[in-house]
């Protein structure tokens, strides 16, 4: 197994996932054939339909609602057909979720037996603001790191799972809004993927791809999307292509959608890889 990226700066630690026991028999144990991966903003839960309801809608970013439940649920019932998913914008148990773990309710209803919530910005009762993991795979290995940036709030979970005879990096990852904070990030997830033969980076990146592929750090990693990539904001008539799934030469992606559906103000990617068989080039 290659060697495990180690930051010495204070911005990461180990962590585990939690474990649903209630879940175990959907462990796939090391699997060899080809693996669901979706990425998906949830915005704490809150269904968006239009840009005026960011401002007529905006008391559900602090306060509980029950369209909350009703639309979580139907997330919960959208993601239980993957092996992994990375989450963004989730809640991890506040006043304004009704003090539920998000990424947990997520895990019970869809019967995922590995999950983790990161906390990026905690505001105490008011807010648990952060990312999520779900996976039916169990990683071999796991960190949490904090992502640089002008303002605190930002992170990236990284996960090693193991794949036939292989093991592949996953960093699922939240951008920041500014250009020089998001290039700081790039900065610092190029580092943490450098010498990693299978890499697959996902998430929200609040940036367009021709930036990421040829305008940012990560620009020399050699990290490929899929021939053909939609947009995914707003969600209720997409026009920018700001969600990403970006994987090493190693691996393929097999199919690419971004899934039809507006429980969110952007819509999910949902990708299968397999394996290819082909090592990163050494950098």
């Amino acid at each position: 197994m290659p060697a495990w990226s180690r930051r010495v700066d204070g911005r990461c630690k180990v962590v585990s996932p939690t474990i649903n026991i209630h879940s175990l028999h959907q462990v796939r144990h090391n699997p060899v054939e080809p693996l669901r991966f979706l990425t998906f903003n949830i915005q704490v839960g809150i269904k968006t339909t239009g840009y005026g309801q960011y401002f007529t809608k905006g008391w559900k970013h602090v306060l509980p609602h029950g369209d909350r439940t009703d639309n979580l649920r139907r997330i919960a019932d959208l993601v239980a057909d993957y092996d992994v998913v990375a989450l963004q914008e989730v809640d991890g148990g506040s006043i304004r979720s009704g003090f539920v773990n998000q990424v947990e309710y997520l895990a019970d209803r869809a019967q995922f037996p590995y999950w983790y919530t990161q906390l990026n910005r905690d505001l105490g009762l008011f807010a648990q603001h952060g990312n999520g993991l779900l996976s039916r795979i169990e990683p071999t290995q796991m960190e949490d790191h904090k992502l640089p940036g002008t303002i605190p709030g930002r992170g990236a979970i990284v996960v090693r799972l193991p794949w036939g005879d292989e093991f592949v990096l996953l960093v699922l990852l939240h951008l920041s809004l500014g250009d020089r904070s998001r290039h700081k990030q790039l900065e610092y997830v190029r580092g943490l993927i450098q010498n990693e033969e299978y890499v697959v980076v996902m998430g929200d990146m609040n940036s367009h791809l021709s930036d990421l592929l040829f305008n940012s750090p990560l620009a020399d990693s050699n990290l490929m999307p899929a021939e053909r990539v939609d947009p995914t904001y707003p969600a209720w008539r997409p026009s920018l292509t700001l969600d990403h799934v970006l994987v090493s030469p190693g691996l393929n992606i097999r199919d690419y959608e971004v899934l039809d559906c507006q429980l969110s103000d952007h819509r999910p990617i949902a990708v299968t890889l397999d394996l290819t068989g082909e090592k990163r080039p050494s950098q």
